[in-house]
């Protein structure tokens, strides 16, 4: 007990509400405030993702012009999911497919799948003690599942340190049917200015990287430099390999003294995306781990990278994400 208190929100909390007006209208967010300088916003109606993400005050993420958009608003034909991805800092990819849509084995898949704009089921935010430590911990679950189709469950907890200004990302992806299904996911997380400008530094310690297409390889030499707003950008995007299960990607704004840095496993999360988008209005960089890369389902049951679960079976998965001080860094690529 801390006697000079009335309320613990007087230090750090949670805040729920609803947005009234626009295409958000109606959703419920959680605001999540850990007293040290780390603020964010978790969407249960749109699959707990997190769609805003604060450094003592400073924007870390990026916002896309479509802003809050209610799931009722989602079409799933070709690559109209663009018109409701409001990125944030999180926007989870799958569960049927990540990346471009394509038919797999009959199915029509659209694209990044249908996850991220599907509610939760249930969700609730609690608060935990671990050592000397108190926790700020979001629970949801969000049910992909049809009849005579598939039967995947997303469950989610993400939890947020008071102590450190970090949190992390627990999922656990589960087949609730009777067969074997195919599943995707990629944790598309968008860094957004100011945090990222032209004087970012990125730091992703991969030993293999490899460009997506003709485009970002001609541009492969600078894929860790930043630059302004550029009109009429095409987005380039790097797939990263690493060494080992250490999967790291990093990145400093010197003018803000401020880092980010992700981390995850990176024999389960096998898919690393840098997505570089310089264009003006749409100006963000994704640092995104995924199971799979964002070429379609059919390529990645083509290429053996497609991931099965069989009924009953489960996979876990988890990212941590730290921001912290620094005046200056040494860097290392």
């Amino acid at each position: 007990m801390n006697s000079y208190i009335g309320h613990d929100s007087q230090l750090y909390g949670v805040e729920e509400l609803r947005l009234i007006g626009g295409k958000g209208d109606g959703m419920r967010l959680y605001q999540i405030h850990n007293g040290k300088g780390l603020d964010l916003t978790v969407s249960p109606d749109r699959n707990g993702d997190i769609t805003r993400l604060r450094y003592k005050g400073m924007n870390m993420s990026y916002l896309s012009p479509s802003g809050y958009v209610a799931p009722a608003y989602y079409d799933s034909v070709g690559t109209n999911w663009l018109s409701s991805f409001t990125a944030g800092f999180l926007t989870t990819c799958g569960l049927n497919n990540v990346g471009t849509p394509n038919t797999d084995q009959g199915e029509v898949l659209p694209l990044h799948g249908s996850i991220a704009n599907l509610p939760t089921d249930y969700s609730y935010w609690t608060k935990e003690e671990s050592g000397s430590d108190v926790y700020l911990v979001v629970r949801s679950v969000t049910k992909d599942e049809s009849i005579f189709g598939r039967k995947l469950c997303l469950h989610r907890e993400i939890r947020v340190s008071t102590q450190n200004n970090e949190f992390c990302i627990k999922d656990v992806i589960a087949n609730t049917g009777d067969k074997t299904e195919p599943y995707e996911i990629l944790y598309h997380m968008n860094m957004g200015y100011p945090l990222l400008d032209e004087d970012s530094v990125i730091e992703i310690p991969s030993v293999e990287v490899t460009p997506r297409n003709d485009r970002a390889a001609k541009e492969i030499a600078r894929w860790m430099h930043m630059q302004k707003p550029t009109a009429g950008y095409e987005e380039c995007c790097y797939y990263h390999k690493f060494e080992d299960k250490a999967g790291r990607a990093k990145i400093y704004q010197p003018k803000l003294g401020c880092s980010l840095e992700i981390t995850f496993d990176a024999e389960k999360l096998d898919g690393f995306v840098e997505w570089k988008m310089m264009g003006v209005r749409d100006y963000v960089l994704g640092l995104e781990c995924g199971n799979c890369y964002p070429d379609g389902r059919d390529v990645m049951r083509k290429e053996g990278m497609l991931k099965f679960l069989s009924p009953g079976q489960s996979q876990a998965y988890e990212v941590h994400i730290r921001l912290r001080d620094e005046s200056c860094q040494a860097i290392t690529i």
